[in-house]
């Protein structure tokens, strides 16, 4: 019996992969301290989500083929709630930019994570760089940008 004999369709075997994925993935993630200062916490969760998104690359490209994407958006609830509570919680400290909504910023981390995976797979990015890159870009774009000391 072949792999799809244990499930009725394609899309149900997609969707279970995609689901231990993510599952493994929250196990990776949720070992990241958000407690403490939230610059520390973004950078925790950019160098270990970046891993994981390059590592699953070929099950979300097949989910995205086969799932309805409202699907694929409600499996990824959880990742992205943790990152939104942490932007907000940032923002509330006065350690993110207030500037820029919450939902924004985190859309922008999404697009990092995924094209440094993209230029990873595509030999563009060193894996071993990556990491600190994705954590860098990042902090770039949420941390309340210190004033130009130099006059205009």
């Amino acid at each position: 019996m072949t792999l799809y004999g244990h499930f009725p369709s394609r899309e149900a075997l997609v969707e279970a992969a995609l689901i231990r994925l993510l599952a493994q993935g929250d196990e990776v993630l949720e070992a990241v301290d958000l407690t403490g200062d939230p610059r520390d916490g973004l950078r925790g969760l950019m160098e270990s989500g970046w891993l994981l998104i390059a590592q699953s690359a070929a099950v979300l490209r097949a989910a995205q083929a086969v799932l309805p994407p409202a699907r694929v958006h409600e499996l990824h609830a959880k990742p992205e709630q943790r990152v939104h509570d942490l932007i907000r919680r940032g923002q509330a400290e006065g350690v993110f930019r207030t500037d820029i909504p919450a939902d924004l910023l985190a859309g922008v981390l999404h697009h990092i994570l995924h094209g440094a995976a993209t230029d990873v797979a595509a030999g563009r990015l060193d894996p071993a760089g990556a990491p600190r890159f994705v954590a860098e870009m990042s902090l770039a774009v949420c941390v309340v940008p210190i004033a130009n000391p130099r006059p205009r």
